[in-house]
């Protein structure tokens, strides 16, 4: 199993994104990767760049996915002690 935490926390270059592509390419079908993201996957399009590999690398990651989109406060004020919350 493959975890990419924090997927696309910033734009990423082409050749970062084709290395991505060939992990994901080599994976596909055959192991799990389990992706988190604070960017709304309606955005990751344009942080890939190039549109051809964009193209790729989505086709890949949605196919045969389960996506759990979490809305709300952050967990990190709700565990936060009432004074540290000022």
């Amino acid at each position: 199993m493959l975890i990419l935490d924090d997927f696309l926390i910033r734009p990423i270059n082409p050749d970062a994104a084709s290395d991505t592509l060939e992990v994901i390419e080599d994976r596909h079908g055959l192991r799990s990767t389990i992706l988190t993201s604070q960017l709304p996957v309606a955005n990751w399009y344009a942080s890939i760049g190039d549109p051809t590999i964009a193209d790729a690398l989505l086709d890949r990651l949605t196919t045969n996915l389960h996506r759990i989109e979490l809305n709300g406060e952050s967990m990190r004020k709700v565990t936060q002690p009432p004074e540290a919350q000022g």
